[in-house]
């Protein structure tokens, strides 16, 4: 069974930027894309885990701070090096402002 977790309000997440989501003991990375529409992954890089809502989102990518691996964060699919296991993404719907997530 999956539940759909309230993550945030909309206007918390920046237009083409990310925000950090902690649930049960879990990290999650929201997205919001320029023509609005938001995305959940996995909120650690696969490759050291670090936050990668401290890292730089440009163009459907997430740069992980630490060693710039690099992730499409609509697809969760690894883009470069050092970065090579895919990130978990989850079904995100938008009700009354807020950003749901299904996990």
């Amino acid at each position: 069974m999956s539940d759909w977790i309230e993550a945030c309000r909309k206007d918390d997440v920046d237009e083409e930027d990310v925000i950090r989501f902690d649930h049960s003991g879990r990290t999650f990375a929201i997205y919001r894309s320029p023509d609005d529409a938001f995305f959940a992954t996995d909120g650690l890089c696969t490759h050291e885990h670090v936050h990668l809502a401290d890292g730089l989102v440009i163009d459907e990518i997430i740069e992980c701070p630490k060693h710039n691996g690099r992730f499409n964060y609509k697809t969760g699919v690894a883009r470069g090096a050092p970065a090579c296991v895919n990130l978990r993404t989850y079904p995100v719907r938008v009700d009354a402002g807020k950003v749901f997530i299904q996990i």
